[in-house]
């Protein structure tokens, strides 16, 4: 199975990236790679695997082929942290 996500097919091998809010601390997040899978509940569906947890596969996911398009995207929507846009 293929899911067209910000028009890329994605299949299952893929290496993907996606933005990661650590669950302790919701004002981080990070760039991680995640693996495409087939869901294991839904076969004929697609999900990430990240972390050891499925996360289904949809087209409202921000989903990056490469780390570069996922750092592009995270600086536009974060602004570069070396810059400070996350002190308090």
């Amino acid at each position: 199975m293929e899911l067209n996500n910000v028009n890329h097919n994605y299949s299952a091998g893929d290496v993907v990236y996606v933005f990661y809010r650590n669950p302790h601390t919701q004002d981080v997040a990070n760039i991680q790679a995640a693996a495409v899978v087939n869901n294991p509940d839904y076969p004929n569906e697609l999900a990430l695997f990240l972390y050891e947890t499925y996360y289904p596969l949809s087209k409202d996911m921000a989903v990056y082929s490469s780390e570069e398009a996922a750092n592009q995207a995270y600086n536009y929507y974060y602004g570069d942290a070396s810059e400070g846009m996350f002190e308090g």
